[in-house]
């Protein structure tokens, strides 16, 4: 009972100064105490809402009025856009001012990409490959992104980023092979056309599985955050993957953990082939952000020079500070989703025709060019009949070229193979050997 007395006179000691310095210490020790005393650390007292939630995970104030927060009378979340569909820069601050040379790559790589998906979907038509995917309408969050990034940088892609590997220097050939499965192909044919990768260009290795890539990246992005080299990943998806539970894994681990990684959402309208009304309610992706506590922009994807600079800047952000940043780019799949879809089925001809010819970012990086004295109508009859030979010389050789031997199928998950792994091997040799006629081991290599 003494330890307490004296206690509770200390107390009435300290309450009885007024100095400015010990209330203000008086609060500061209160604050653990949720404010239980927060009147009497008020000078002058106003009202009872004048503290603050001390909840954790919050930002706010109280207030004394219930109100709901309408969602549809929220302001939607603006687009950046540096260049307007005439080719005119909109604003001279935000005119990226690449050299001639830049730009003309970034024209070039859009335009090549374009005849390259022309003839691989016309290829797959013929029953030439089993499958492709074209990119008509996004080739502006293709390049622009890539134009932005250092080349070091790790990639984990969806399966519509062709341009980003074609910036850095995937060949013709490499894409071909790899859509032929044929013996070139670096993943030995073990994978469908368009599932793309290379160690060396620092571009993982692309999966059909919807999302799977998103919270890959944060770890990815966490292991460049310990390593301190000033590396950032950048993680392309589509509206569609947003609604998979890995994308809530990967914002949440990569905001929580602060890991420079950059997701890059290509918001082409559609998904597989759901419309965006019937895939969420708020406000597209780009909200998604600011409630999992990342910077956040919303872009223009059709416009080239915009994905650039939103990319470079967010990629500054990510690198200098260790935080991820989600760009959403508002683009519009003009193709199919994939040949094994028609989107006759959910869209009109109309609607495809009206994104293609009045708001294409290829014809408006063109009208660009012609404004600033960089491009042609020469040097696009030029360009387009140059290009043509280069995919269809590519094609060509790709088609020639024969598949992987049948034994690879057991090679490069073990470092010494398995005694029953072995005994397969073997049983299918004999099983190819006996019924060879019933195989097309013209088209292979070799069996060992």
């Amino acid at each position: 009972m003494t330890v307490i007395r004296q206690a509770q006179g200390l107390v009435s000691m300290f309450f009885s100064l007024r100095s400015p310095g010990i209330r203000i210490y008086q609060c500061l020790g209160k604050r653990s105490f949720h404010r239980i005393n927060s009147i009497i650390c008020s000078e002058n007292v106003t009202s009872k809402f004048d503290d603050k939630p001390e909840f954790p995970g919050s930002k706010s104030e109280f207030v004394s009025k219930l109100e709901f927060i309408e969602p549809d009378n929220i302001k939607g979340i603006p687009v950046y856009r540096a260049l307007g569909r005439n080719g005119n820069i909109i604003e001279e601050s935000e005119d990226p001012k690449l050299d001639s040379s830049t730009v003309l790559k970034m024209y070039k790589d859009m335009t090549l990409l374009n005849t390259m998906d022309r003839i691989l979907y016309e290829s797959q038509r013929q029953g030439r490959i089993s499958f492709y995917m074209t990119n008509y309408g996004e080739e502006g969050t293709h390049i622009g992104s890539a134009a932005a990034l250092d080349p070091r940088d790790l990639v984990f892609g969806q399966y519509r980023e062709a341009g980003v590997l074609m910036w850095r220097g995937f060949t013709l050939d490499q894409f071909m092979d790899q859509c032929y499965g044929n013996v070139n192909d670096m993943g030995k044919g073990r994978q469908m056309p368009v599932h793309y990768g290379t160690k060396k260009l620092n571009f993982v290795t692309i999966s059909s599985t919807i999302g799977t890539q998103m919270p890959q990246a944060a770890g990815a992005a966490y292991a460049l955050k310990r390593a301190k080299d000033g590396l950032c990943v950048i993680c392309y998806f589509g509206d569609g993957a947003a609604s998979e539970g890995d994308a809530h894994a990967a914002f949440n681990f990569a905001a929580v953990l602060d890991c420079p990684v950059i997701f890059f959402c290509r918001n082409n309208g559609y998904a597989i082939f759901t419309p965006v009304k019937d895939q969420y309610r708020g406000d597209g992706i780009a909200s998604r952000g600011v409630g999992y506590g990342m910077m956040t922009v919303r872009v223009d994807g059709n416009d080239v020079f915009a994905v650039y600079n939103a990319v470079k800047s967010a990629r500054e952000i990510a690198v200098t500070q260790n935080r991820p940043v989600l760009i959403e780019a508002m683009t519009y799949r003009i193709g199919h989703h994939s040949t094994a879809h028609d989107n006759a089925d959910y869209r009109s001809a109309e609607e495809v025709r009206y994104w293609d010819e009045q708001d294409n970012p290829i014809s408006r990086l063109r009208n660009y060019m012609i404004i600033n004295g960089i491009w042609d109508e020469k040097m696009e009859r030029e360009w387009k009949l140059e290009s043509r030979k280069m995919v269809m010389r590519a094609f060509a050789d790709a088609e020639t070229r024969k598949r992987p031997s049948p034994d690879e199928m057991f090679e490069d998950v073990y470092d010494v193979l398995p005694k029953h792994l072995e005994n397969q091997l073997e049983e299918m040799k004999n099983h190819v050997k006996q019924y060879k006629e019933n195989y097309p081991l013209e088209h292979h290599e070799k069996l060992t």
